[in-house]
């Protein structure tokens, strides 16, 4: 019966294989094989990892290896004992090598040593000896360069899109791997998601960004509004710049900056399976059905390797975040920013509790933020106020006003029957806010 370390082993050397690593005995090994190739048990000075990986002939990293059942995050400080020092003769990309990872075969954890603040993250694979090679040669990381991105422009933008997109880009440089916008239905969801693309391409080198929609018909609903989407000081629209690429097949454009496609197409892509146009046409979550049993779980697919995006935008995430769906998002090593109107516990559970805005429905009917829309490209409302810029907790009286209420038609009739249930300050707030 074999052990737990070498089945850990086994299932180590066909993941590097699958993306694209050549795997080595140190007694036949050969690091200009390939590209990217992984030598077994490689002695350095504090002794033997488990995996030396080499990248264009270069030491790069390690992987150390640990049976099934090991707490990883523990490891690090195991594996940087073999990336410090190393055998004087050893051709390197650094002094000290630069990618780190632990793995036990069914879970893996990885860091990369340049970044400002070396974090370990969990991967559903290794990533690619290509994407590794480009990461070597750039000067900074891409969590670095969020650390530094230039001060917002909000000229055309209201205040709680400037409000979500200094909060996403505050949490992403803190490196924090999920992030969770609330803005009510009419706030401007996909222009904020528009204006913050642009700027994760073009000021902080983003390769490629994922934009997952519920139906197809959404998907139209954004490619449109990336169509028309102009940036702040620049002479083009997007699809003027950069190629947006609304997927109707299992090919994804190389050179497309963001991709829009539903759930599920990419779930069916991902399996290496067809689907039918018109499954597109249906809500994935409400098509899902919870008592089919067991979630079939996803394996790596080489055609798609998890660095494939940078970063997931997910709308209505809170339905995206369950079961056969939510193996999607966490296949990719990407930041994982949800847009949604209405998030649940579950929800913010999935995000961490990190709601970077927070721009409810109350809110939104109390700025005006239900009036017509009147400029589709500026993604706002012309005829009503800005959205309020720094906003208090409603009073116990507004919180409880009922989900059937979605209009500000309704507002003034509740407020005088709910107003002997609320301070006098806060009353007059409420009824300035209602003199639209």
């Amino acid at each position: 019966m074999k052990q737990p370390e070498q089945l850990a082993r086994e299932k180590i050397d066909h993941l590097l294989s699958e993306a694209s690593w050549i795997v080595q005995d140190r007694d036949n090994m050969n690091i200009n094989a390939s590209l990217g190739v992984a030598v077994c048990e490689f002695p350095v000075p504090a002794g033997f990892c488990d995996y030396m990986l080499f990248i264009d002939g270069k030491a790069a990293g390690v992987v150390e290896a640990k049976k099934t059942g090991v707490t990883l995050s523990g490891v690090a400080d195991q594996s940087e004992k073999y990336m410090v020092t190393l055998p004087e003769h050893l051709a390197r990309w650094d002094d000290s090598l630069v990618f780190d990872y632990e793995s036990t075969g069914d879970e893996t954890f990885f860091r990369n040593m340049r970044d400002q603040k070396a974090r370990s993250r969990r991967l559903f694979a290794f990533h690619r000896p290509e994407t590794l090679h480009d990461w070597l040669k750039k000067p900074d990381t891409l969590r670095s360069r969020l650390k530094s991105l230039p001060p917002l422009n909000p000229e055309g933008l209201r205040d709680c899109q400037v409000e979500a997109i200094e909060g996403l880009e505050t949490s992403l440089a803190e490196d924090r791997p999920r992030s969770l916008i609330q803005l009510a239905t009419g706030a401007g969801k996909t222009f904020t998601a528009c204006s913050f693309s642009y700027r994760l391409i073009r000021h902080a080198g983003a390769k490629r960004i994922l934009f997952l929609v519920d139906r197809n018909n959404l998907g139209d609903q954004t490619l449109r509004e990336f169509q028309n989407f102009q940036p702040i000081g620049s002479a083009n629209r997007f699809t003027d710049t950069y190629i947006v690429q609304h997927l109707h097949s299992h090919q994804i454009d190389p050179d497309a900056k963001v991709v829009i496609t539903t759930i599920q197409r990419l779930y069916s892509m991902l399996k290496g399976e067809e689907l039918d146009s018109e499954e597109e046409e249906v809500s994935a979550f409400e098509k899902w059905k919870w008592d089919e049993g067991e979630v079939p779980p996803l394996t790596y697919n080489p055609k798609i390797p998890i660095e494939m995006f940078d970063f997931i935008i997910t709308d209505e995430c809170h339905r995206s975040i369950y079961g056969l769906w939510r193996q999607v998002l966490e296949y990719f090593d990407a930041s994982i920013i949800g847009l949604t109107a209405t998030p649940t516990k579950h929800t913010l559970g999935f995000f961490n509790q990190n709601l970077v805005a927070d721009y409810p429905y109350w809110t939104a009917s109390l700025d005006g933020s239900k009036q017509t829309k009147t400029s589709t490209e500026r993604g706002d409302f012309r005829s009503a106020p800005l959205c309020a810029g720094k906003r208090s907790p409603p009073p116990k009286a507004i919180s409880s006003i009922p989900i059937s209420c979605k209009c500000l038609t309704v507002l003034p009739d509740w407020l005088s029957r709910c107003r002997a249930q609320t301070d006098s300050t806060h009353s007059a707030r409420i009824s300035d806010k209602c003199r639209l």
